[in-house]
């Protein structure tokens, strides 16, 4: 990651609007040096390989968010998938979320919706699209496609509620120097699918023809460890790389080691440590 890019994490929640633009502009001139080769949306066909699909629900019970900013999530998520769906990702190439949906505003019809932001709920325009993130990461974890950016958040902000997904195996964007980024070092070309159901947001992930390796992502040492007056939620995300003729596993290697703050009551935390030891 780039130096200015690490400092500019550090201080997210004390960010000015003039420094974002100063980040945004300074990400794009960084993209431009380094020459990456980004994936570009283009009128393809779908692939016929799938190798995941998955689904995530749009509207979950948040306590003490507005209803009101679930629906426009909605409206959000629908306005950006058409920017991605069908996209290919060639050998070479390098997925950015931001460069293939751009700057989300109100001229495009983004409406305000849930952001969270230093460990503080908030809104903003095109708030939602993390969900849409989340998604994507998890499609491209179970390819070989290396992730070239993630950023996860560093508070545990709501007890979890029909969570479907290991806890911290998802990420977190901000146009546009928060990206989430996937770089294909094979020879295969992955399509990435979009849609959206009257419940949930839901995707697939396909490939150009059948992969010579599957992959499977485990959650391991979850639990919940106070630290002074401070509760924590821990964990591990592990990526293992089978035979896809025996299921043996052939690799294994620790993604992601998460350990964020939790921010909801200490008796829920309390609660849920109890639930993760029966």
């Amino acid at each position: 990651m780039q130096g200015w890019l690490k400092q500019s994490l550090r201080r997210i929640p004390l960010v000015t609007p003039l420094r974002v633009r100063q980040l945004q502009w300074g990400r794009n001139i960084a993209d431009w040096r380094q020459g990456i080769r980004f994936a570009r949306k283009s009128e393809s066909p779908s692939f016929s390989h799938q190798v995941l699909k998955h689904k995530s629900l749009i509207f979950r019970p948040l306590a003490g968010t507005d209803p009101q900013l679930q629906h426009n999530k909605a409206v959000n998520l629908g306005i950006s998938i058409k920017e991605i769906d069908g996209v290919v990702i060639r050998p070479g190439e390098t997925f950015s979320l931001w460069k293939l949906v751009g700057r989300p505003t109100a001229r495009k019809g983004y409406l305000e919706g849930l952001t969270i932001s230093g460990g503080q709920v908030g809104s903003g325009t095109g708030g939602g699209l993390c969900q849409l993130a989340n998604l994507i990461f998890w499609l491209g974890l179970h390819t070989p496609l290396e992730v070239a950016e993630r950023h996860h958040h560093s508070f545990d902000l709501f007890p979890d509620n029909q969570r479907t997904l290991p806890f911290g195996s998802g990420t977190t964007i901000f146009y546009n120097y928060l990206d989430l980024r996937f770089y294909n070092p094979t020879d295969l070309e992955f399509q990435i699918r979009l849609w959206l159901s009257e419940k949930f947001l839901e995707g697939d992930i396909r490939s150009s023809r059948p992969m010579e390796r599957e992959y499977r992502i485990e959650e391991r040492n979850h639990r919940f460890e106070q630290e002074g007056q401070i509760w924590y939620r821990k964990n591990e995300i592990w990526r293992l790389v089978l035979d896809p003729g025996t299921h043996n596993v052939l690799e294994e290697r620790l993604l992601i080691r998460n350990r964020s703050e939790v921010r909801y009551k200490l008796q829920l935390a309390q609660e849920a440590e109890a639930a993760v030891r029966s």
